[in-house]
């Protein structure tokens, strides 16, 4: 375990190393993130950018996909891999969103990770991107090469 010394100089250097570090996926509100980030799940972010533009055309908001077919949804997705349980998913968390916070995505990684599809690297995506609050999404791959380091 790095001090807190430690840890602010390592962050400083990936600063340095990384200066244009930024999420890779479209959007324009903390929704389209959350969305794309559950979407994102053993996709790259590249096929997610392909499928989310008329996905967000007809549902631009929770309420909207809230209230979608699953069908449609499976239509505009059905290019990434699990597609299904992605739109079973996706619908689930908006309905949750409409009925547990009006519509609105939360700011706690507590509430994220209550909402169909959302573990807590989605979560640390939503509220670092979305919100920039101090989070860490760290997938497999971030935590196997900090092990080997």
């Amino acid at each position: 375990m790095l001090s807190k010394a430690k840890t602010l100089q390592a962050v400083l250097e990936m600063q340095k190393l990384f200066p244009d570090a930024h999420c890779e996926l479209d959007h324009q509100t903390p929704f389209q993130l959350l969305i794309a980030t559950i979407l994102s799940a053993q996709a790259t972010d590249k096929g997610v950018n392909k499928v989310t533009p008329k996905l967000f055309a007809i549902y631009p908001n929770a309420h909207a996909l809230a209230n979608s077919e699953e069908e449609v949804v499976i239509e505009c997705i059905q290019s990434l891999g699990l597609y299904r349980n992605k739109a079973k998913n996706i619908r689930l968390c908006a309905q949750q969103l409409v009925e547990r916070f009006n519509g609105e995505v939360p700011r706690t990684r507590e509430e994220l990770v209550q909402l169909a599809g959302v573990g807590r690297k989605t979560a640390n995506v939503v509220l670092s991107v979305a919100f920039g609050l101090p989070a860490f999404a760290v997938d497999t791959h971030v935590e196997r090469i900090s092990k080997r380091l």
